[in-house]
């Protein structure tokens, strides 16, 4: 039975000073002591559930070291994998706690993190051309998610790359699956360089340059007809896999979340909320293959053509228009430009949108993407950037823009 305690998913605690002490306690526990410590990163998902990370400094019997500090809390209590984590008591609560990078749900992140580790991973799966050292490899951390996927780009001193996506055991071979999928259908995937039994999916560097990086210059780095040829040329068995909601499936929890950390939006996420739910309540649930999280981030180009596509562990049937939906909640999002960089994603966003309302419903391409961009909008608050309040309602602005074209 869920909590009935005034804060039952733990997001007051885990994101007050009240969180020290509890900080304190396990870091004595392991043989430390905590010297300084900030929120650094949020996962909400009320009422059940709150995942905090803090960076920390804590003197060992060894020296003082920079460290991560993970906490889980949930309302219903401690789940299976939180064993994997210790377990402390704060009041009537119980927590679980772990030091970067043991993290409970990603057992394989304790290998990825160490160049030492990698290297025998690598070797043992003969990832690079010649055997490396632990000295020959530079590790970089491009995203971590507690408790949910991790991202490490390792290169080696030849100037090979390779990204080692850490992943949750239940999702694993079912990633893997889609992944092998695209291969097999001959679409510009990063070839699969080896899997490992602790859920470590390494993948060959994709060419060319991140679209997250072209739309800045002044060439054009694709067509609008290349990406939706890109979505089309998906294949149909695609549209077999299992179905997974689309980001507007879930505006009302995404509207909540964000409402959670910033109340004064609440009266225009509920309006947003109820014209969008209103504008596609009559839509059914769609049976195209698509991408399931297609924007700038996921997609390579080179010579003005797209060249390679990323993270497809979101596979599966939709519509089209999400999938498109998805790309304009992004580039219309992009936080910290200058005003050239602005400007360059504006024209392509005025050049592109035309060209997605011939092939999908326009009111349904506006509603989904301001959809998208209100799931979004719980980005600044979660990686506790330092405008984030303002970013946040910055992007609650552009979903309200979206929605008065429609309505």
């Amino acid at each position: 039975m869920p909590s009935a305690q005034p804060d039952p998913d733990g997001s007051t605690l885990l994101t007050s000073p009240e969180v020290g002490s509890l900080l304190a306690a396990a870091v004595d526990h392991a043989g430390g002591t905590l010297v300084t410590w900030a929120l650094d990163h949020v996962d909400a998902n009320p009422p059940h559930s709150t995942t905090a990370t803090y960076s920390a400094v804590v003197t060992w019997p060894y020296g003082q070291r920079d460290e991560l500090l993970g906490v889980s809390a949930r309302a219903s209590g401690p789940v299976a994998s939180d064993a994997a984590a210790e377990i402390f008591a704060d009041g009537e609560r119980e927590v679980a706690v772990w030091l970067y990078p043991q993290d409970p749900d990603l057992p394989g992140l304790a290998r990825a993190a160490y160049a030492e580790s990698m290297a025998e991973v690598c070797n043992a799966h003969q990832v690079f051309s010649r055997p490396v050292a632990p000295s020959d490899l530079s590790l970089h951390m491009v995203g971590y998610r507690p408790r949910r996927r991790a991202v490490v780009r390792v290169s080696s001193a030849t100037g090979e790359v390779v990204y080692v996506k850490v992943l949750r055991a239940r999702l694993f071979d079912d990633v893997v699956r889609r992944h092998q999928l695209l291969v097999d259908a001959g679409l510009p995937v990063a070839p699969i360089a080896a899997t490992t039994d602790d859920h470590l999916l390494i993948l060959r560097e994709l060419p060319g340059t991140p679209l997250a990086r072209a739309v800045f210059e002044p060439a054009d780095p694709c067509t609008a007809a290349d990406l939706i040829a890109l979505l089309d040329s998906l294949p149909a068995s695609v549209a077999r896999l299992e179905r997974r909601p689309p980001w507007s499936e879930a505006v009302a929890h995404y509207a909540t979340v964000v409402a959670r950390g910033m109340p004064a939006l609440q009266p225009r996420l509920d309006r947003l909320v109820a014209v969008i739910q209103d504008g596609l309540a009559s839509v059914g649930p769609g049976n195209e293959p698509t991408h399931g999280d297609f924007h700038e981030g996921q997609l390579h180009v080179a010579g003005g053509r797209i060249c390679g596509l990323l993270d497809i562990d979101t596979l599966g049937p939709g519509h089209r228009v999400d999938d498109l939906a998805c790309l304009v909640a992004h580039l219309s999002t992009i936080q910290r430009m200058n005003p050239a960089q602005q400007d360059r994603v504006h024209q392509l966003i005025r050049s592109w949108v035309p060209v997605f309302d011939t092939r999908v419903d326009p009111t349904q391409l506006r509603l989904r993407s301001a959809a998208v961009i209100i799931s979004l909008a719980t980005g600044p608050f979660r990686g506790q950037e330092p405008d984030w309040e303002r970013e946040t309602s910055v992007m609650i602005g552009s979903a309200e823009a979206l929605v008065r074209q429609v309505s």
